[in-house]
């Protein structure tokens, strides 16, 4: 059973907006589906040693919460993680959604962006762009997701990979948490417009 995030943290009410207008901007506009989905997949392989590790503490309803924020950012740390070339991505997530009290289900699911079948040109398009920033003429690049690697395979690309590993993580994560903040806000938007268009029909019917 996945913990059900507190009341107080399903609303998203702002004086500005007015209680009805917020409401559009709460989590039940979103795929909640998905999110629950994955958040079951990854709650019940919560006894794996990677996540045992964490304890109680992967229990806490905040970590499983629907809210827009909780979500947003986790997705963004998710995928700024994905860029650190070392395999720490879940471990480093989790104990950021603990920390932040993000969606964890979310951020795995983000941190997923760097998998077997894109690892290779992601971490090349990252060594472009440290190499582009440094002036550094690109050179044969082979990746192996390993601290031995990094150490020693890198040779004189370790400065042009790892500034463009930090540089596209940080933009990634920034470009990925607001992606998603403004795909929510569209459509909350444009499903509190549609109930607005049926409310309006329902009171024209009536006083036919």
């Amino acid at each position: 059973m996945i913990p059900k995030a507190p009341a107080g943290q399903r609303s998203f009410a702002t004086p500005r907006l007015g209680a009805r207008r917020a409401s559009c901007y709460s989590g039940t506009a979103m795929p909640r589906r998905l999110v629950k989905h994955v958040a079951r997949l990854i709650h019940a392989r919560r006894h794996k040693w990677y996540l045992r590790i964490f304890g109680e503490r992967l229990a806490e309803s905040q970590l499983w919460s629907l809210n827009r924020r909780s979500i947003t950012v986790a997705f963004g740390v998710g995928i700024g993680v994905s860029f650190i070339p070392l395999p720490v991505h879940l471990l480093l997530v989790v104990l950021a959604a603990i920390i932040w009290r993000l969606n964890v289900a979310v951020g795995i699911a983000g941190c997923w962006l760097v998998n077997p079948l894109t690892m290779v040109p992601v971490y090349y398009s990252a060594y472009r762009v440290g190499a582009w920033i440094l002036r550094y003429r690109p050179r044969h690049f082979e990746f192996h997701p390993n601290w031995n690697w990094l150490e020693h395979g890198l040779g004189p690309a370790w400065k042009p990979f790892l500034l463009g590993c930090l540089v596209c993580g940080i933009g990634s994560a920034f470009a990925g948490r607001y992606a998603l903040e403004l795909v929510w806000r569209l459509v909350t938007i444009r499903r509190y417009r549609a109930r607005q268009e049926k409310r309006r029909a329902c009171k024209a019917a009536s006083f036919l």
